[in-house]
């Protein structure tokens, strides 16, 4: 029986309409398995019809809101209207979940602007997802073909971050990063590394105390449990043993830490996917790009990639 992959249009005005198109008129992704796709029918037909592209939806179920007013209607615009409708597509889709109706979800770019424009208090999917799934503990990863990286902290100020990096928290990322590694990736016995947060990993408390005090006893209550986890290793260094494949994740203290080096090794096949909730939910590794939507520049490679990862991840959960 094929997977059932719900995908989530994202926000009405940016690129994940064309890019959804595109990804499941692929003739070697669009069988892969029995997809939904949760939107409004009329914006979809008209990312389908963009610079006279041919391809079309009626390869695959819409499940049609129709949520979207027509009138006036244009790609690459900022409108709170468009951010509740992106609201309303995830919420469909976690009840087809919660319901069994679909296996995962792959969720389209939103804008966290326009979703904020429409009143709501908003920092990112992984966070409305996790809440409204009451999970605990989940753990933002990333990947790509050459790596894959874990957030300890995610959508906050940098000068935030020092005060968020407990050592709690880093167990909690360690821990689950390694589950993640074993159930959706079928690697038995995953070895992580772990970033510091200062240069030079602080060259033993010169450069700072977050390495001492925080991370490395995050990291010995992680071997004490079994994780086959070391660091804390500097942020200059790790990636490169990474790209080697010393470690099959590293774990980073703050956004920009892991994604960077992400991005440059392969940001066209960049996938996020959230660790410790009910089902497999992934998405592309980019934004709404409003400045390109309805121009038919969209590339889906990241799209098709969150697909791919989506149902390799949602077939290994089904043996466990």
């Amino acid at each position: 029986m094929k997977i059932r992959c719900g995908i989530t249009m994202g926000d009405p005005s940016g690129i994940g309409p064309e890019v959804i198109v595109k990804a499941l008129a692929n003739p070697e992704v669009g069988t892969l398995a029995d997809f939904v796709v949760i939107g409004d029918r009329e914006v979809l037909e008209r990312a389908g019809k963009i610079e006279n592209r041919t391809a079309r939806i009626e390869g695959f179920k819409v499940i049609d809101l129709q949520n979207v007013d027509k009138r006036g209607f244009r790609f690459g615009e900022v409108n709170p209207a468009y951010g509740r409708a992106s609201l309303e597509y995830i919420e469909k889709a976690m009840e087809l979940i919660q319901s069994h109706e679909i296996d995962c979800i792959v969720t389209g770019p939103v804008s966290k602007e326009a979703i904020t424009l429409a009143g709501y208090a908003f920092i990112g999917h992984t966070e409305y997802i996790a809440k409204a799934f009451k999970a605990q503990g989940v753990v933002m990863m990333l990947l790509n073909e050459k790596l894959r990286v874990s957030l300890v902290t995610r959508h906050i100020p940098l000068k935030d971050v020092p005060r968020n990096i407990t050592t709690k928290e880093i167990f909690k990322t360690v821990a689950q990063t390694a589950a993640g590694l074993r159930t959706y990736f079928g690697l038995t016995r995953p070895h992580l590394g772990v970033c510091g947060l200062n240069p030079h990993a602080s060259d033993n408390g010169i450069i700072g105390d977050e390495e001492k005090c925080l991370i490395t006893p995050a990291i010995e209550k992680a071997q004490r449990k079994g994780i086959m986890v070391s660091g804390p290793f500097p942020a200059d260094t790790i990636f490169e043993k990474a790209l080697n494949r010393r470690y099959d994740c590293v774990v980073c203290m703050y956004h920009d830490q892991g994604l960077i080096p992400l991005k440059l090794t392969g940001f066209s096949d960049c996938v996020n996917i959230t660790l410790g909730l009910p089902c497999v939910r992934t998405s592309p590794g980019h934004g709404t790009a409003f400045d390109i939507a309805g121009k038919n520049k969209a590339n889906s490679s990241s799209f098709i990639h969150a697909i791919k990862i989506a149902l390799q991840c949602a077939k290994n959960l089904k043996k466990t």
